[in-house]
């Protein structure tokens, strides 16, 4: 029922949807999130982003490793499919550009458009799919994911990073986002 808000949303087809999962499953992974000490994360410190991650699920916790299980799983896919009309999706079990990513105060991930080919499944990139944990999140704080045009003249949607929201786009070369202002969260 969503596939047709998916296809034709602006500047690129994508969708939003609030509280994607049960509440309780939310709060499980907001329990057991790393903090920026708590595990061995990936740095990222250049002028596009300031951030770190993570896609090394070992060092994930139970309920992090459950749910990212979950959305590889054959169920998923089928619901992607359904949702935005591409077959054949095939799941990334290696989480490349995926995993964790974290945001501390003053960082920002420029706008960009993601890599469209995976070198270790030699398979296209087509789907980008963002799960905010972001409890109690002040608008003042920033941090919007911000959709660009094509042409990157302007930005066409913001989207706040609440917990439980959920946000799916295909991934193309022009698929421009990003949330170039640094945070002002606590």
């Amino acid at each position: 029922r969503l596939l047709e808000e998916y296809r034709s949303a602006s500047p690129f087809p994508h969708i939003v949807i609030d509280d994607f999962l049960p509440r309780e499953v939310i709060e499980e992974v907001l329990e057991e999130f790393p903090s920026p000490r708590d595990i061995e994360w990936q740095r990222f410190q250049s002028h596009t982003e300031t951030k770190p991650a993570s896609n090394a699920e070992p060092q994930m916790t139970p309920a992090t490793r459950h749910l990212l299980q979950q959305f590889n799983s054959s169920a998923m896919c089928s619901f992607l499919e359904k949702l935005t009309g591409i077959d054949g999706l095939v799941p990334d079990p290696h989480f490349v550009g995926g995993g964790l990513h974290q945001i501390e105060p003053g960082g920002f991930l420029k706008v960009h458009a993601d890599f469209n080919w995976h070198d270790r499944l030699h398979l296209y990139r087509r789907l980008n799919l963002l799960l905010y944990l972001n409890d109690s999140w002040s608008e003042d704080y920033g941090g919007h994911l911000e959709l660009w045009d094509r042409k990157m003249e302007r930005c066409a949607k913001r989207v706040l990073p609440t917990a439980n929201r959920c946000v799916i786009f295909t991934t193309t070369s022009t698929s421009y986002h990003g949330h170039p202002t640094p945070l002002t969260c606590p």
